[in-house]
């Protein structure tokens, strides 16, 4: 397995989150088994909640961070905004995205499992980009607790210093 790190600048609608990174785990658990994934989450006090794909527009949550897993197939997925950083993700393989991330499914697999989680106790909002929302998002966004850990390893999460 590893981890990378992803800091994004605000774009105008979307706040993403200027004190938490996105975490993006390669090979984190063992593809095709959305079980697997469900129970590394669950240990790691992010109970899954759904099953499904990634919406193909640009959304965000300002009530909860999340966390989704591969369980099959392939995505690609764009993080921010529309100028936003594109990767391609495959079964096995996680994505956490702090309260404020703006992401987007660009194109994916028919075989495509998504498995999704959040911090125990959180309930997501779902907003589209909307510079007319700014202040209001990024208030909600900073009052949010940071999240409990790493849904995937249990670590704490990392924070900007």
């Amino acid at each position: 397995m590893t981890r990378e790190t992803i800091w994004l600048q605000g774009e105008a609608g979307v706040p993403n989150n200027p004190r938490l990174p996105v975490l993006l785990y390669r090979a984190a658990f063992a593809a095709g088994r959305p079980e697997a994934v469900e129970g590394l989450f669950a240990r790691h006090g992010w109970p899954p909640v759904w099953r499904d794909g990634i919406h193909p527009y640009v959304h965000f949550h300002t009530t909860a961070h999340e966390a989704l897993g591969i369980a099959a197939g392939a995505v690609q997925l764009r993080l921010g905004g529309e100028a936003g950083p594109e990767f391609a993700l495959r079964g096995g393989d996680v994505v956490v995205l702090p309260a404020g991330t703006g992401h987007q499914c660009l194109e994916a697999s028919a075989d495509l499992l998504v498995v999704g989680a959040y911090p125990l106790g959180q309930v997501p909002d779902q907003r589209r980009a909307s510079p007319g929302q700014a202040a209001e998002v990024r208030a909600r966004v900073a009052r949010l607790p940071d999240p409990p850990g790493s849904p995937v390893t249990g670590e704490p999460y990392p924070r900007r210093p």
